[in-house]
């Protein structure tokens, strides 16, 4: 029995037959339960005797979703027993329709999500040369968002559809789906920007996680990106909030690019009576015994001249941006001390002639 909007409706209907419905329901629920724990305490002892985590990560993500998948096909076998009438079908066609979508969606969801997990757990980017394992992560967690988001869409398009007055006005407003679309993305144009710039970045690459870049003046790590915004970490641990289309459309620095070692700077500006070839063999000496060169530059030059100093550039190499940084600072620490305790001579220093004119004899 159906009410004139399609519903299907209680009225009428036996309460024997209902208690029937739900005793057969909960036997069933609770047999799929049960069996569904059996399955699960196998796939642990399995995946215990494993070294990899991928097995570890499905098990995890897929217990959940599993369980009422359990449940769902334990109800498909016990629907018969439940002998419904005109009524409980129509009921169960309502409910089967709303809930299938929902259950593929929810298993397709923790595939995706299952997925994007094994690669972060593979991808190691605490390692020197981490370069392949950040393109990995960035690649994966874009495409598992933009995939999340599609599949989320069509879950709850098909749950809608599976409700006759929804569907109804669906197929009503079908007529004018054209102009609300163009009415929609007018107003949603900086969002729809911002996904396209994302789904774009998912293949171009212009940034990835862990990259070290310079963005509006600010020095930080790319710390996350999502669809639309991508979340760069400060150097003081400020979180720079960009949009995903400013990387796009935007210049910026990416000192990552392609490797993460570094060249760095340090200036001095000592006398122009200094003895150059002095300073550089104790920059190599400074340099050699410092753990965060890499073995690659070491080199000190003259860039500038001035009326009463020079401009010295001491050139060193590192690992990564951060530990170029921190190098850079050792090395104008280390050569200033030196300079001012063994090399005085060589501090800047201003010169003025004094012309002596003679004194006049009487």
């Amino acid at each position: 029995m159906r009410d004139p909007a399609g519903w299907p409706t209680l009225f009428g209907s036996d309460a024997a037959l209902w208690t029937r419905y739900l005793i057969v329901a909960a036997v069933a629920i609770v047999a799929a339960g049960i069996v569904h724990a059996g399955f699960v305490f196998v796939a642990k002892r399995a995946t215990a005797r494993t070294k990899t985590q991928t097995d570890d990560i499905l098990l995890a993500r897929l217990r959940g979703p599993s369980r009422w998948l359990f449940a769902a096909v334990a109800l498909m076998i016990a629907q018969p027993a439940m002998q419904l009438g005109p009524t409980g079908q129509g009921w169960w066609h309502f409910l089967a329709g709303l809930l299938t979508p929902a259950l593929v969606g929810w298993l397709l969801i923790a595939l995706l999500s299952a997925g994007n997990d094994i690669v972060q757990a593979r991808a190691d980017i605490s390692v020197a040369d981490n370069l392949r394992a950040r393109r990995k992560r960035t690649r994966a967690g874009i495409l598992y968002r933009i995939c999340f988001f599609v599949v989320l869409m069509v879950t709850i398009c098909l749950m809608l559809m599976s409700i006759p007055a929804v569907r109804t006005i669906g197929v009503t407003l079908a007529a004018s789906a054209g102009l609300a679309a163009i009415a929609l993305g007018a107003a949603a144009q900086p969002a729809l920007k911002n996904i396209i710039g994302g789904i774009q970045m998912a293949f171009t690459e212009p940034i990835r996680i862990d990259d070290v870049v310079i963005v509006d003046g600010e020095w930080g790590k790319i710390e996350e990106i999502n669809l639309t915004f991508v979340v760069v970490r400060i150097w003081d641990d400020r979180r720079l909030v960009v949009p995903v289309s400013k990387f796009m459309e935007e210049n910026f620095q990416n000192w990552t690019r392609h490797t993460s070692d570094l060249l760095g700077t340090a200036f001095l500006h000592v006398d122009r009576t200094a003895d150059v070839p002095r300073l550089r063999r104790k920059l190599t000496e400074i340099v050699s015994n410092d753990p965060l060169w890499d073995g690659r530059v070491c080199g000190l030059q003259v860039t500038d001249s001035f009326p009463w100093h020079i401009e010295l550039r001491c050139l060193v190499s590192a690992a990564d941006a951060g530990k170029a940084f921190d190098l850079r600072c050792n090395v104008r620490e280390a050569m200033t001390a030196y300079i001012a305790s063994e090399m005085p001579e060589a501090l800047p220093q201003q010169r003025e002639a004094i012309t002596l004119s003679p004194v006049p004899k009487p």
